[in-house]
C-alpha cells in the first residue's frame, strides 16, 4: 500500500469560531431593531453639540410714550419716556424734544429711555418729542434702524397761580415774602405749589395795599409783580404769565436772582381835601405831594392800577367835558396807569383839588421826584 503523504503546515485552517461570531452580531441586530433601537454611529471629529440656530431678528419700533401724542393739560412734572421693542445700540441716536429743554436722555431698561431734565416742563408750553428713524434714526442692539421718525405733541397745564406767587415773592418781586416748609424732591417739581408761609416784608404797610392781597388768585398785586418782572427780563408788559413768562421765573428762581429795585406803591388821595400823592418804598412813605385829580365831569376812576407805560415827556390829547378837543405838548414825567390816566406834571394855579380831565396832575419838579420811583409795574391806589 501507499505512504499516507503528512500533513502541509501552510495549508488553511478551518473558520467555524468567525462564522459563529457573525452570525450572533446579525442575531443582535435583528433583536434590536425588533424593540425600536436604533444604533447611530458617532460623526468624525471631537464636537458633538447641534449648530447653534441665529438669534431671530427684532423689528425696533415705538411702543410707547409718557406722554402720549396730543395730550393736553400735562402736569409739569409729568417725565418723559419712550418705550421700544427691542434694547437699543449703545450709539444710537437719542429722541428730541421742542422747544427744547435743559436736560439729557437716560436708560430706564434697555428698551425703555426717559429724559432726564434740571427742571419742569414749562407750565403752558406746547411741546413735541421726536423719536427719529430711517438711516440716521435709533440703531438696535442688532442694527436695525427704527422704520420711520414719530412726533408726539402734547401740551402742558397752565402755571398754578399760587406757585407763581410763592416764585416771584422768593425772587422780591412781591411785597410778601414766602418761606417754604421744605423744598421740592427734585427739580422736575419746581412748578408745584409748595407748603410753606406768606409773610409782608415790611411793618406798617398801607391798609389800601394789604387788602388787595389774596393768595393763589390772580389780583392786582400778582399783575403789577408780573409786569415788573416782564419789563426787567425785557419781555411784553401784559401782566400775563404765559410760557415764556414761567420759564424766566423758573430760571430766576434756579440762579438765585432777585428784584434789584425797591418795592413802589403809590396812594393817591382824593378825599378828605387837600388831594395829595403818597410814594411808598419798601414799605415806607418816601415822598409825598400835593396833587389834581379829574373834576366831575371827569373823575379819575376808583381803584387799583399798574403802571403800563411811561414817557419823560409827550404830548397829551384828548376830549374835554364839554366836547372841545385839547392838544398839550410838553407835559413832563408821565406814568399812565388805567387807561388815558396817568400821573404827570402839570403846571397850575393851586393844587390839592380836582382840576384835570381824569389824570392826577402834580407840580412839575414834584412830579420829576415821583417819576422814578413808578417803573412799569408799580400798582396806583385812587381812592
Amino acid at each position: 500500500m501507499g505512504t499516507v503523504p503528512a500533513h502541509s503546515s501552510s495549508a488553511r485552517p478551518k473558520r467555524r469560531g468567525t462564522k459563529v461570531l457573525a452570525v450572533a452580531v446579525v442575531v443582535v441586530a435583528l433583536a434590536l431593531l425588533a424593540g425600536g433601537i436604533v444604533l447611530a454611529t458617532r460623526p468624525s471629529g471631537s464636537g458633538s453639540a447641534a449648530a447653534t440656530p441665529p438669534p431671530q431678528v427684532v423689528p425696533l419700533d415705538v411702543v410707547g410714550t409718557s406722554p402720549v401724542a396730543n395730550a393736553t393739560d400735562i402736569a409739569p412734572s409729568t417725565p418723559i419716556t419712550v418705550a421700544l421693542s427691542t434694547p437699543l445700540a449703545p450709539d444710537s441716536p437719542m429722541p428730541t424734544i421742542s422747544p427744547a429743554i435743559p436736560g439729557s436722555w437716560s436708560a430706564l431698561s434697555p428698551s425703555e429711555l426717559q429724559f432726564v431734565s434740571t427742571g419742569p416742563l414749562v407750565p403752558g408750553s406746547q411741546e413735541t418729542i421726536t423719536v427719529p428713524g430711517g438711516a440716521a434714526g435709533l440703531v438696535s442692539a442688532q442694527g436695525q434702524n427704527l422704520g420711520a421718525t414719530v412726533t408726539v405733541p402734547f401740551s402742558v397745564a397752565q402755571g398754578s397761580t399760587l406757585r407763581l406767587q410763592q416764585l416771584l415773592a422768593q425772587l422780591g418781586y412781591l411785597p410778601l415774602s414766602f418761606t417754604p416748609a421744605t423744598q421740592p424732591s427734585s427739580p422736575q417739581q419746581e412748578a408745584d405749589p409748595q407748603q410753606g408761609t406768606f409773610n409782608w416784608r415790611w411793618a406798617d404797610q398801607p391798609q389800601s395795599l394789604t387788602s388787595l392781597w389774596n393768595p393763589g388768585a390772580y389780583n392786582i398785586v400778582t399783575k403789577g409783580a408780573v409786569m415788573s418782572f416782564e419789563d426787567q427780563h425785557g419781555l411784553t408788559t401784559d401782566g400775563l404769565a404765559g410760557p415764556q413768562v414761567w420759564s424766566d421765573v423758573l430760571q430766576a428762581a434756579e440762579a438765585g436772582a432777585s428784584d434789584p429795585n425797591t418795592y413802589d406803591y403809590v396812594y393817591v388821595q382824593r378825599a378828605p381835601e387837600p388831594e395829595s400823592v403818597t410814594v411808598y418804598q419798601n414799605g415806607s412813605a418816601a415822598y409825598e405831594t400835593p396833587a389834581n385829580t379829574g373834576v366831575a365831569a371827569a373823575p379819575t376812576a376808583s381803584g387799583t392800577f399798574p403802571v403800563y407805560i411811561r414817557y419823560r415827556v409827550t404830548t397829551m390829547r384828548g376830549t374835554n367835558p364839554d366836547g372841545s378837543k385839547y392838544v398839550d405838548p410838553g407835559i413832563p414825567w408821565v406814568s399812565y396807569f388805567n387807561g388815558s390816566d396817568a400821573l404827570h406834571g402839570f403846571v397850575r394855579g393851586g393844587y390839592g383839588y380836582p382840576q384835570s380831565d381824569g389824570c392826577v396832575e402834580m407840580p412839575p419838579a414834584n412830579a420829576a421826584i415821583v417819576y422814578p420811583k413808578t417803573p412799569i409795574g408799580t400798582l396806583v391806589t385812587v381812592q
